[in-house]
Parts: C-alpha cells; structure tokens; sequence
C-alpha cells in the first residue's frame, strides 16, 4: 500500500479556507433559528467547532481563530462573519511576511553590477 497523499499549494489551501468560512458564516445567516442562540445550540457548537479544526487543519494555528471561535458562541454575535474576517487576516498577515521589504518601504530596489552603470 502507497503513502500517496494529495498535497495542495499554499493558495489553494487558503482558497480552500476562505470558501470554508464564508459558506459557514452564510449557513449562520441564512440559518439563524438554527443558530441564534449562540452557545446554547448545539448545531452551532458542531458547525464552530468543525469549522475551526478544518482551518487548523488547512492553515496551521493562527490566534486569529481562537477570538473567532469565542465570538461564534456569543448569542447575536455570530451574525458578524468572524470565520471570514479571520480567514481574512491570516492571509493578509501572509503576504505581508511573504513581501521583501524592498517593496515595503515604496523604495524601488537598487540594482547593481549593471552595465552602463557606475
């Protein structure tokens, strides 16, 4: 038997989580009976809690889920889409890291060893 596992690239797996969050914070828009009473009810506690250990599973451990997560069992509070804000945050965090700083600073790199240059 092979140890054959599908391997996704970084963008796909934050495409992957951004669909993730935004079909569950719809789900507890469009579903709110079902999900209003926050902690209480116990499809929300199951959609939160798979929700979250997917993200985890998809991006790593990032803080940004545990406030999303506590805000998701407040009552009312889980109409704010904080699945996708998070999502959200952890990507732009992402890139951020990802850019060189010479693109930071609004500095156009220095390019050296040119020909015709001093």
């Amino acid at each position: 038997m092979s140890d054959d596992s599908i391997t996704l690239s970084p963008r796909a797996r934050f495409q992957a989580a951004m669909v993730l969050a935004m079909v569950a914070d719809g789900l507890q828009l469009v579903l709110f009976p079902m999900f209003g009473e926050g902690a209480f009810s116990p499809a929300d506690d199951l959609l939160d809690s798979g929700v979250a250990a997917a993200l985890i599973h998809l991006l790593g451990w990032h803080w940004e889920f545990l406030p999303s997560f506590f805000a998701e069992l407040v009552p009312g509070v889980d109409l704010v889409p904080f699945w996708t804000l998070a999502v959200a945050n952890v990507y732009r965090k992402s890139r951020h890291v990802a850019t060189p700083p010479e693109e930071i600073s609004g500095q156009p790199p220095v390019l050296k060893n040119l020909p015709g240059s001093s």
